[in-house]
């Protein structure tokens, strides 16, 4: 390393605000979900089964871009608290479909919530949260178009 490298200031990386950011977001969350008996991942899972019910484990990992064998705890998890159901599917023995419980699909109510605290959080209006949404999709995007691994989602309106 030379001299005239001067080391940039970590506030100063892309990376490291859209993480603390990430941080910031799962804090603001943490109350309404502790209340829940929820954790953020457990939320996220919940999330795509709200979207699509009777999904194979393989297809929610990799919709979180995680792999299937990081989410076999979390749904033991889910499962032991009644929120959702694993089976096997008669048609294709290796893989496990997961489904909402009533239980699961009735906290989705209660969850409702977690938009308003975002928003009430972040002091911006709906729309200015939509738009930086958006730039953040568009960037992670992007580096996965470059990166290869996950795959990139298709463009929305």
């Amino acid at each position: 390393m030379t001299d005239d490298m001067t080391a940039i200031p970590l506030d100063d990386h892309l990376c490291y605000a859209i993480y603390s950011a990430g941080i910031a977001i799962q804090r603001a969350y943490k109350p309404l979900l502790d209340a829940l008996g929820l954790t953020y991942p457990q939320y996220l899972v919940l999330n795509t089964l709200w979207q699509q019910d009777g999904q194979t484990v393989g297809g929610i990992a990799e919709q979180l871009a995680l792999e299937s064998s990081t989410l076999t705890p979390l749904l033991k998890r889910l499962e032991a608290s009644g929120f959702v159901r694993r089976t096997r599917n008669p048609d294709n023995e290796r893989q496990v479909i997961v489904a909402l419980t009533e239980e699961g699909r009735a906290l989705r109510l209660r969850v409702g919530c977690l938009a308003d605290r975002m928003l009430a959080a972040s002091g911006r209006s709906p729309a200015a949260l939509g738009d930086l949404n958006r730039d953040v999709k568009a960037l992670r995007d992007a580096i996965y178009r470059h990166i290869g691994g996950w795959k990139v989602a298709e463009a929305t309106p």
